[in-house]
C-alpha cells in the first residue's frame, strides 16, 4: 500500500474540543491514521476517508471553527463525514492545509487499475458505492470478475478477543499447576 501524503497536523479532540498535536499518514486506500510521534509506535485514531468522507475543506471556507492559538484560520482543515459529523485539523501552513485537503479528496476518488493484455495497457476503473469492481469478460481473459478490496482491519477486534480469552484460559490453567504440590507437603 502506497503513502500518499504524512506529516504533523492539529487535530481536534471530540470531547473537550483541545486541540492536539499528532503525526498523521494518508495512505493511498483512504485510511487517515493519527499517531502520538513520527514513530508511528502508537496508533491514536484511524477515519477511513473513501467510505466515510463527504467533502473536505480548508481555509476560510471553515466558518465556525477556531484555530489552534498559535496559527491563523487559513491552516484549518474540516473533514465532513456522511453521518453530518465534523474533524477538525490544522496544518502549519496555508499552503500545507491546501495539500492536505487535496490529497484528502484525491484519496476518496482513487481508482483501481485494470490490465489488458490484448492491447497491453491498463484501464482505470472506480469502485462503486460497496466498494466493489465488476468488470466484463471484454477486459481481460477469463469470466466475470468480482475485485473486493477488504479492510486490513477488519477482524482485528475478534482476534484480539479471542487471544484475551486463550491468555485467561491458560492463565487458569498454570494456577491449578502451582498449587498443586502444596497438597502434596
Amino acid at each position: 500500500m502506497a503513502l500518499m501524503r504524512s506529516g504533523w497536523l492539529w487535530r481536534q479532540t471530540s470531547v473537550l474540543r483541545r486541540w492536539k498535536l499528532n503525526w498523521c499518514d494518508l495512505w493511498v486506500d483512504g485510511s487517515l491514521c493519527f499517531y502520538k510521534s513520527e514513530s508511528r509506535r502508537e496508533l491514536e485514531h484511524r477515519v477511513n476517508l473513501k467510505f466515510t468522507c463527504l467533502d473536505v475543506r480548508s481555509g476560510l471556507e471553515c466558518r465556525g471553527v477556531t484555530a489552534p492559538e498559535t496559527n491563523p484560520q487559513e491552516n484549518v482543515v474540516v473533514v465532513q463525514f456522511k453521518d453530518s459529523s465534523t474533524m477538525n485539523l490544522c496544518a502549519n501552513s496555508e499552503d500545507e492545509s491546501v495539500a492536505w485537503k487535496l490529497t484528502m479528496l484525491e484519496t476518496r476518488r482513487n481508482a483501481v487499475f485494470t490490465y489488458d493484455p490484448y492491447d497491453d495497457s491498463y484501464h482505470a476503473t472506480h469502485l462503486n458505492n460497496y466498494n466493489t469492481l465488476y468488470l466484463t469478460p471484454g477486459l481481460g481473459p477469463g469470466t466475470h470478475h468480482v475485485i473486493v478490496q477488504r479492510d486490513p482491519y477488519d477482524g482485528v477486534i475478534d482476534h484480539l478477543a479471542m487471544g484475551l480469552l486463550a491468555g485467561v484460559a491458560a492463565g487458569a490453567a498454570m494456577r491449578s499447576f502451582f498449587w498443586a504440590p502444596m497438597f502434596f507437603c
